[in-house]
Parts: C-alpha cells; structure tokens; sequence
C-alpha cells in the first residue's frame, strides 16, 4: 500500500473534503458533522471487514456489501436503520467520490451508486383558515406577544428556514420597502420580501423596545446587563421552535406546526394562487427546482379534489 492509499491518507482526504464544503461550498456545521459522521463509519467499517483501504478499493462490491451491512444494523430495540438514513450515508459517499475525480483521483464513478427509493414525503401545511388562527394566537398586550406575532407573521409571509429567522439584524430589515438580503443554506444569497402586516408587525415590535441590541428577535427574560453582548440575547433556533409549538398547542391546530411547517404553509399558498414552481424555488431558496417539486404533489392532490367537486356537475354535454 502506497503512502498515498494509507487508512490515515483517506481519513486526511475526508478531512480536505469537508473542508471544501465549509469553505467553497458554505455547508452549515450540522451538514459537516453529519458527513463527517457518515464517511468515517464507511471508512472504519472497511477497516473492520479486511478490505485494502485505497481509493480504488472503493468499488461496487464493496458498496454492495456495506449498504446490506447498513440495512442491518441495529439502531435501537428491534429496529434497524431507517431507509432515509441508509439513503444520506450513500449520498456522502457520492459526494466524496465526485470531489475526488474533480481533484483527478482515479476512483469509482459516483453515479453507479443508487440512492434508495424513499416513500414519498408527506409534506405538512396549514390551511387558510389554520394559518390565521396561528397568527392571531400571541396575546399583544406585552412585549413578547408583540415579537412572538411578528416572527408568526415574518415565517408566513417570508418562508424562512428558522435559522435564518434567527439570524436577521434589526439594521439589515428595509422596513420602507419590506425586504432584506439573505445568505441561506449551501451559502445561496436571495432577497426576502416581507408583507405589509409583517413589515408593520416588526415595525411596533421595535417600537416597543428601549433596547441596543442588534439582533432582530431578543430574549425579553433574564438578566440584562448595559454590558450584555448582544448574540447572548438573540432568540435562538430551539427557541423559536418552542414558541411556534407553544401557539400551536394553544390554538389546538390538527397539524404539529414547527417552523418549517409554516415554510410548508407559505410554498403551497404560493403554488395553489398560482405562482410558478421556479418564481417559488426562488424564494424558498432551494438550489435544485427539484426540492421545490415535493410542493407540487400538494398542488396537484388539491386540484384534483377540486376537479371532481366541480367539473361536470352542470349536466352539459
């Protein structure tokens, strides 16, 4: 085995190759930790099973035998590992060989391994009337009724992955004309536009604030400080997760709403009035058309429950 094709060598080409996603690519530290964790099972597994670790050595035989190794493995009481996961450990694997032919490695063509074949995903979604019982759910007479309205209305009227909800500064939101840039996931940058009721919802929240910070959306629990850094006070992730739930419980929706719910909610609004599948891929900021197509299904099951309650019902031939 050359010094190229030691264990450790493919282990340091996996290290270069997640830095490549966070440096060139922009993946988010969760992506990262998650290939990570995915590559390296793959590579420990070859270890385990007595096959010469070189780049080479990675061909459709082994990936045969380790994705029968994945399907069986246990991942709790009776249960083994789910397809979705199963699916995301060959998509890294994928992902690793293609940067290495880009890096002129001789190695496996990625498009020999298969992805396996998932039930089709059910995507969640409030309806009309759902939506502004949410909406309407804060009480407003405090502060954190006010915030809490607004980041509804901001997640409704925008589609926002919570994360970057929780990223927004109040100097970087254009009140006056409702927009503001965004850099979202894989490092894709897109303008947000917010709407009127949002904009006015953000508007009275900072009204009602005789705070400094920065950030858009602050904790108003807890001690605070003139010498308080303001990212100690930005509403995290998990936070506004709880709170999304907290209203969801309250108004006793039938759907368990988090924030992505919300983003369901605001991609299939768009689609069911009538906007185009690209128009929404761009405000969604999907990178591929083809994540935005799972809405379609949506659109599609309702416009046929609407064609057979009202085509035909006339009685003209």
């Amino acid at each position: 085995m050359s010094a190229q094709d030691s264990p450790s060598e493919i282990r340091k080409k996996v290290g270069e190759f997640l830095e490549y996603m966070e440096v060139e690519r922009g993946s988010s530290p969760l992506t990262i930790r998650n290939y990570n964790h995915y590559l390296i099972r793959f590579v420990d597994w070859m270890k385990k099973s007595d096959i010469r670790r070189n780049l080479v050595d990675i061909n459709q035989e082994v990936i045969r035998r380790y994705r029968v190794y994945l399907s069986r493995l246990p991942v709790g009481k009776d249960a083994t590992m789910a397809r979705k996961t199963q699916g995301y450990h060959a998509i890294a694997i994928r992902s690793f060989l293609k940067w290495l032919i880009k890096n002129d490695y001789k190695v496996m063509a990625p498009d020999k391994i298969d992805l396996p074949k998932n039930a089709e995903r059910q995507v969640k979604f409030l309806n009309g009337e759902q939506v502004d019982r949410l909406l309407n759910a804060p009480s407003i007479t405090k502060i954190t009724g006010k915030r809490d309205k607004a980041i509804l209305e901001v997640l409704f009227s925008t589609g926002l992955r919570v994360s970057e909800l929780a990223k927004l500064d109040r100097d970087k939101v254009d009140l006056e004309r409702r927009e503001f840039g965004i850099v979202g996931k894989g490092g894709k940058a897109r303008v947000v536009f917010l709407s009127r009721r949002a904009a006015e919802w953000i508007d009275k929240y900072l009204k009602a604030r005789d705070d400094h910070f920065k950030p858009l959306f602050v904790r108003h629990k807890g001690k605070v400080e003139p010498t308080t850094p303001d990212e100690s006070m930005r509403l995290t992730p998990r936070s506004i997760q709880r709170l999304v739930k907290k209203y969801s419980h309250k108004m006793k929706l039938p759907v368990e709403v988090t924030p992505h719910v919300i983003r369901h909610s605001f991609a299939t609004d768009l689609l069911m009035a009538g906007a185009d599948l690209r128009s929404v891929q761009e405000m969604l900021g999907h990178k591929n058309v083809s994540t935005t197509q799972v809405y379609t299904h949506v659109t599609d099951r309702q416009l046929r429950e609407m064609h057979e309650r009202f085509h035909g019902k006339s009685g003209g031939g």
